[in-house]
């Protein structure tokens, strides 16, 4: 079936975190499916039937379950984490796959289920490192878990451009994400290829949101940037025009 399994020691690099800067970024705006999520505990024995299904799926649907989950484990789980299992493709060749864990947010996830103040930081991690274009850009992410507390790093001073935020819940019965951008920097962002906050224009200059991430438009109307972290501790939700804010946000600077 598949497990959670502990890096080896003699695995070398395999599992081991990258810096921070150098997370995979490529997620396709196409791969945000509610229905491959599901908040039970993250290993194949506690997954749902149909969750199952989606990533065992050998058609094209199945690429990009399998290319959610492997975003989700890196947002959940630690480097020393990992998340395996199988699955046929059409020819009934076997495909094993092992997809590890790199920035930490909720590395107990794995053993019991992901309750609703999690379920927002692995949503806002995932929409914060989707991209238009399916292409990686290097991008520094920020927000109170101490997984993204950058305050005192190189980091900081490394990467100063903002680009925007990030938050939502993929995990309700009404699934949503939002962003917002810096609109001094929407014009630089889209210049290194990234358009979920700042959003992709279109040839005739009408812009186009990433799939499911609904612009929210300037961050302006954010919680002031934390200048020891740099990060918005809070933004307005603004799904019915409500001011209900919420704390589960990832903030994006960009080189």
């Amino acid at each position: 079936m598949g497990c959670i399994s502990a890096q080896e020691e003699e695995e070398g690099s395999v599992g081991v975190a990258p810096s921070a800067l150098e997370f995979v970024n490529a997620l396709n705006p196409n791969a945000l499916n509610p229905n491959a999520l599901n908040p039970n505990a993250l290993n194949p024995n506690a997954l749902s039937s149909a969750a199952l299904s989606a990533i065992r799926d050998p058609g094209a649907a199945g690429d990009l379950s399998r290319q959610l989950l492997n975003y989700v484990v890196g947002c959940a789980f630690l480097p020393s984490q990992s998340f395996s299992f199988s699955w046929l493709d059409g020819s009934g060749k076997v495909h094993n796959e092992v997809y590890w864990g790199i920035i930490g947010l909720v590395p107990d996830w794995s053993t019991k289920a992901l309750d609703l103040y999690n379920q927002q930081w692995i949503s806002a991690c995932l929409a914060s490192r989707t991209n238009w274009y399916g292409v990686s850009v290097t991008i520094s992410s920020r927000g109170t878990p101490s997984a993204l507390d950058k305050a005192g790093t190189p980091e900081l001073t490394a990467y100063t451009r903002l680009e925007g935020a990030f938050w939502g819940n993929l995990f309700v019965p009404s699934p949503y994400l939002n962003a917002c951008y810096d609109e001094a920097n929407r014009s630089y962002v889209r210049s290194l290829m990234r358009e979920c906050a700042a959003g992709h224009l279109t040839s005739g200059g009408a812009v186009q949101q990433c799939g499911m991430i609904s612009i929210r438009g300037s961050c302006a109307s954010c919680e002031a940037l934390n200048t020891n972290g740099m990060y918005y501790p809070s933004c307005v939700n603004n799904l019915t025009g409500s001011q209900e804010s919420t704390s589960r946000v990832i903030t994006v600077f960009l080189r």
